[in-house]
């Protein structure tokens, strides 16, 4: 049986309002150890986007805004491309090769947001069971 995304993501999943300071969200993904925080913009009428690490060091860091004053809505990456919990691993890993993005929000078949794989919940999948179709 090949292992399915519901099987590796990590869930629940943390999410911020599009009006959460860059400062704090830089805040709360160090303390719980994540790359990426999900933005729901489902209020908005829109869907989710996505701030992550690299967002913040290149769109913060690197030109010289203020974290406290700037809001993840400035910087993340809206609308993101979702994938389903019952996607094989390989379907979710080609994805995200193919878009050239490393995290992957999960929506259940109901279209709610259940969850998040990341390349490296998909490299130590592989690692621990192979690569399975």
């Amino acid at each position: 049986m090949p292992h399915t995304v519901r099987d590796w993501m990590s869930s629940p999943v943390i999410v911020v309002d599009p009006d959460t300071s860059v400062s704090y969200a830089a805040t709360l993904m160090r303390r719980r150890g994540i790359r990426s925080l999900v933005v729901d913009l489902t209020a908005k009428g829109g869907g989710y986007g996505i701030v992550t690490t690299t967002d913040i060091s290149s769109k913060i860091f690197d030109s010289d805004r203020n974290p406290a004053e700037t809001k993840v809505s400035a910087i993340m990456t809206a609308p993101v491309v979702t994938g389903r919990t019952d996607m094989s691993l390989k379907e979710a890993s080609s994805l995200m090769h193919k878009r050239k993005f490393h995290h992957l929000p999960i929506l259940d078949e109901h279209g709610v947001l259940v969850g998040i794989i990341s390349d490296t919940d998909i490299f130590m999948a592989v690692e621990e069971i192979g690569w399975k179709k």
